[in-house]
């Protein structure tokens, strides 16, 4: 599947279809349900978008995975060389570091504006030093680098049938919204590394702060404060879903179902936390794979209608009308879902 990826997309370098492969494989390990949604585009699209999450994964890797002590100065250490290779690869193309190598090469590729780049990097090491947000609005600049930027950087691999400044706002968004579902599910992992994304004012406004969120963690004890507060994270999320999915609608009929089953799937996160009574200090909220077989089932079927209609070009369908039904075997998206079809 690989090779057939990258003959699709024209990448025939030795070296350069490594460092692909490369990015592929941290998609694959660490952002299952990006990576599930991915198979979901046209071929020769894939590789580009393994790039682009390929070097996101490799930057948060040295921001998270280093540990205690040294860690902090050791962290900015990476981060720098990455800083120096990525701004070298993207002004020279190529590059030692193989997930540069691909981002400079997919940049090339899509003309994708290198300051969405930079203020990706920008964000990662604010997290070497900044440990929790007051309010949402601080929450939010930091994520115009963390989440905004990757579906800025995004667009131009999906394409829009609108000038890409129209669904800028959309694709800003909905990478924010993937973010905070995150933040929701990840609060007793982040909690561990000393970092609390959910904002000061809104954990006060329920009688929460960081000793009763360390208490909680530690003693293993529920409380329904904190409940209360991530019961309106968990709304705030929403609403972000909500601003963001119109904008799906602007994008290239072949690249939505990818899009779609990716917000479906982040979606999907907060139904967890909430099945799970936002015991999320105290263990990780999981999408049912019963869950992710349906709805890769359905992503495969509006992918199999989209590319009928690519091919005899029907009259556009009237707003809010379903897609046809497309009958497909169930062992594909089971399949799938788990990440091997």
């Amino acid at each position: 599947m690989t090779d057939r990826e990258l003959d699709a997309a024209g990448i025939t370098d030795p070296a350069l279809r490594a460092a692909y492969r490369h990015c592929r494989t941290l998609n694959a390990r660490h952002g299952r349900t990006y990576f599930l949604a991915t198979r979901l585009l046209p071929v020769e699209r894939r590789p580009a978008v393994h790039a682009l999450y390929g070097f996101a994964r490799w930057a948060d890797d040295i921001v998270d995975s280093l540990g205690p002590g040294p860690g902090p100065e050791a962290r900015a250490r990476a981060l720098t060389r990455l800083q120096e290779e990525l701004e070298e690869g993207l002004r020279r193309g190529g590059g030692g570091e193989p997930v540069v190598r691909a981002l400079a090469d997919t940049a090339r590729r899509y003309a994708i504006d290198h300051a969405h780049f930079r203020d990706f990097m920008t964000a990662m090491r604010s997290d070497l030093v900044v440990t929790g947000y007051p309010a949402y609005a601080d929450l939010r600049a930091y994520m115009h680098g963390s989440a905004a930027a990757i579906g800025l950087q995004m667009l131009p691999v999906l394409g829009t049938v609108a000038p890409r400044e129209e669904a800028e706002p959309y694709a800003a968004a909905l990478g924010v919204a993937f973010q905070l579902s995150n933040f929701l599910r990840d609060v007793g992992e982040d909690l561990d590394r000393g970092r609390v994304y959910l904002p000061a004012d809104l954990l006060a406004g329920h009688g929460v702060d960081r000793e009763l969120l360390v208490w909680s963690r530690a003693t293993g004890r529920p409380d329904r404060r904190i409940t209360a507060a991530l019961r309106e994270f968990e709304a705030l999320t929403r609403g972000v879903y909500r601003e963001a999915v119109p904008g799906i609608e602007l994008l290239e009929p072949v690249a939505r179902p990818c899009i779609r089953t990716a917000a479906v799937l982040y979606g999907g996160i907060l139904d967890a936390v909430a099945r799970d009574g936002y015991a999320v200090l105290h263990r990780r909220s999981v999408v049912a794979r019963r869950r992710r077989v349906v709805v890769a089932a359905d992503g495969l079927a509006r992918v199999a209608a989209a590319r009928l209609r690519a091919r005899t070009t029907p009259p556009p369908r009237p707003a809010g009308r379903a897609l046809p039904a497309v009958s497909l075997p169930p062992t594909t998206a089971v399949r799938l879902a788990e990440g091997v079809a």
